[in-house]
C-alpha cells in the first residue's frame, strides 16, 4: 500500500495540464511546497542548529515521557508527538514571543517549541506544583501566559476558536485602537480528524471574512485515533483522495500542502504564511502530511496500522534528514551536532529530576480559580464569606 503522499503525488503527475499557482493565490488550489535543489543552504548555521536542537528536544522529551508513564509517574492519557517534530519546529520556531499558539491534546512539544521550559512541562505531566499549570492541567492542557501558549484541548476543534479570538484581538488593536505595532499572529494546530467538525469550518469562514492574522496548521498524520483519514473524509472535487488544504481556497484563503516530514519545507511554507498574516493579508491553511511513530496514546496497542506503513515513515524520520542536510551543506560538524544532542540529554534528565523532586499542589488549589470573585463560595453560618474562614485556602476548613 502506498503512502498518502505517494498516492497524491502520483495523482498530480497524471494531470499535466493542472495549473500551478503561488501561495498568495486565494481562488484556486495551490502547489505543494518543495525545496528546490540548491547548492546554497536554505538556512543559516545558527537557524539549522536551532531547528535540530528543537526537534531532538521534542523527540527525547517524548521518549522520556513514555518511560515515566510506564513507571507510574504520570496518570491519565498521554499522547506523544514522536515523528511529527518537523511541523512544530518548522512553524513555531519562526514565531515571536508575542505570537500565540493553540494546541491539541498532543501538546507537549508545541509548548517546548514556543519556549516553555522542559522543567515546567515535565512537572506539569507529573502533576506537580511547579508545572506550567501548577499541576492542574496535565498532559492534555499545557498553558503558559508568559509564552502565549493558549492551551491544549482534549476535545478536538475546541482550541481553534480560541486561536481565532487571539488573532482577532491583534487585528482589533491595530485597526480599531490604532496600535500600529500590533502585528502578532496566531497558529492553531490540529489533526486531520478535526477537519470534519463544525468549529473548523466556522473558523475558516470568520478568519477569511475579517482577514485575521491566523494560520491553520493541519497535522495530517493519516489516522484519527484508529480511523484512517482515507476512510473518514470524503474526496475533494475532481480528486481520488481527500485534500484538506483545498478547503482553504473554498473560503477565500490560500491552501498549501507540504511534506510534514521535512522541517525545511515546513519552515518555508510557514514563513510565507506568517509574513502574509503580518502584512494584514489574512489567514492561510497549511496541510502538513506527517506521521506519528507511536500509537494514538500510550494506552494504544497500535495494532491497526500496518508494519509496512510504519516502516516507510520511519525511514523518512525528519531528524536524521536534517542532520544529513546540515553535514552536506557545512552548517554544522559532527562534533557540533553531538554537542547539541548531549545538551538535550542533560535538559531532559534535569527536567525529570526537577519534576520528581517538586512538591505536590496543596489541597487549597482546588478552591482557587473556581470563581473570579472568591466571595462566590458563599456566606458561612457566622456571617463571613466562606473564603475568610481559617484554613479555607489550605483546604482544611469545615465547609457545611
Amino acid at each position: 500500500m502506498q503512502t498518502m503522499l505517494q498516492q497524491r503525488s502520483g495523482f498530480r503527475a497524471a494531470q499535466p495540464g493542472r495549473q500551478v499557482m503561488k501561495v498568495r493565490a486565494v481562488a484556486a488550489p495551490l502547489k505543494t511546497a518543495t525545496s528546490a535543489p540548491s547548492k546554497a543552504p536554505l538556512v543559516s548555521p545558527e537557524v539549522a542548529k536551532d531547528l535540530y536542537y528543537d526537534m531532538v528536544l521534542g523527540r527525547e522529551f517524548e521518549e522520556m515521557c513514555a518511560q515515566m508513564y510506564y513507571r507510574g509517574k504520570m496518570f491519565g492519557f498521554v499522547h506523544l508527538y514522536s515523528g511529527q517534530e518537523a511541523v512544530s519546529t518548522g512553524v513555531i520556531r519562526l514565531l515571536r514571543q508575542d505570537d500565540h499558539v493553540v494546541s491539541t491534546y498532543r501538546d507537549h512539544v508545541h509548548a517546548l517549541s514556543k519556549g516553555v521550559s522542559a522543567r515546567e512541562v515535565m512537572a506539569e505531566l507529573f502533576g506537580k506544583k511547579t508545572g506550567c499549570c501548577r499541576g492542574q492541567g496535565g498532559s492534555m492542557h499545557m498553558f503558559s501566559a508568559k509564552h502565549n501558549v493558549l492551551g491544549g484541548y482534549a476535545f478536538i476543534g475546541e482550541g481553534i476558536p480560541v486561536g481565532l479570538g487571539a488573532a482577532f484581538q491583534s487585528k482589533y488593536r491595530r485597526d480599531v485602537l490604532g496600535e500600529e505595532t500590533s502585528d502578532s499572529v496566531t497558529c492553531s494546530f490540529f489533526g486531520d480528524g478535526t477537519c470534519n467538525v463544525g468549529q473548523f469550518y466556522e473558523s475558516l469562514n470568520m478568519a477569511a471574512l475579517y482577514k485575521l492574522p491566523h494560520i491553520f496548521v493541519v497535522e495530517n498524520n493519516l489516522w484519527a485515533i484508529g480511523m484512517s483519514h482515507l476512510r473518514a473524509t470524503s474526496r475533494t472535487s475532481g480528486d481520488d483522495h481527500p485534500f484538506i488544504y483545498k478547503k482553504g481556497p473554498a473560503f477565500g484563503m490560500p491552501g498549501v500542502l507540504v511534506d510534514g516530514m521535512d522541517v525545511l519545507k515546513v519552515r518555508q511554507v510557514a514563513q510565507e504564511a506568517v509574513e502574509r498574516a503580518r502584512r494584514g493579508e489574512g489567514p492561510t491553511l497549511i496541510e502538513a502530511e506527517t506521521y506519528r511513530f507511536r500509537g494514538h496514546s500510550l494506552a494504544d496497542p497500535d495494532e491497526l496500522r500496518s508494519k509496512e506503513e510504519k516502516a516507510r515513515y520511519q525511514a523518512r524520520d525528519p531528524i536524521p534528514q536534517l542532520k544529513k542536510y546540515m553535514l552536506e551543506h557545512g552548517l554544522a560538524t559532527e562534533a557540533e551536532i553531538k554537542a547539541l544532542e548531549d545538551k538535550v540529554a542533560e535538559v531532559v534528565e534535569d527536567s525529570v529530576k526537577f519534576a520528581d523532586e517538586s512538591p505536590k499542589p496543596e489541597r487549597g488549589q482546588l478552591l482557587e480559580n473556581v470563581f473570579a470573585d472568591p466571595r462566590g463560595f458563599g456566606i458561612s453560618e457566622d456571617g463571613r464569606y466562606r473564603y475568610q474562614q481559617p484554613g479555607f485556602s489550605s483546604g482544611t476548613a469545615v465547609v457545611s
